[in-house]
């Protein structure tokens, strides 16, 4: 093989793992994101001074009037300990 092949060969190598380690950081970095964006919809949630229902009935009249393309499904709530 020639330098130049060998020396372009490397330098594939060397960025197809570069390319790896950034799509798993970046993978990680994603997860962050929706983990921040989750705790802060929670802290939002929590902030609100209503009913379950009376929530409920927000979120239903919001989607209406906006069509907003989320859906609203009911969770259990934790214990009170």
């Amino acid at each position: 093989m020639s330098q130049k092949l060998e020396k372009l060969t490397a330098e594939i190598k060397k960025t197809k793992a570069r390319i790896t380690v950034l799509q798993a950081r970046l993978e990680e970095m994603e997860q962050q994101q929706s983990e921040l964006e989750n705790t802060e919809i929670v802290e939002l949630v929590r902030s609100v001074t209503a009913t379950p229902e009376e929530l409920a009935a927000f979120i239903k009249v919001f989607r209406a009037q906006s069509g907003a393309p989320f859906t609203f499904t009911k969770q259990e709530e934790p214990e009170n300990e």
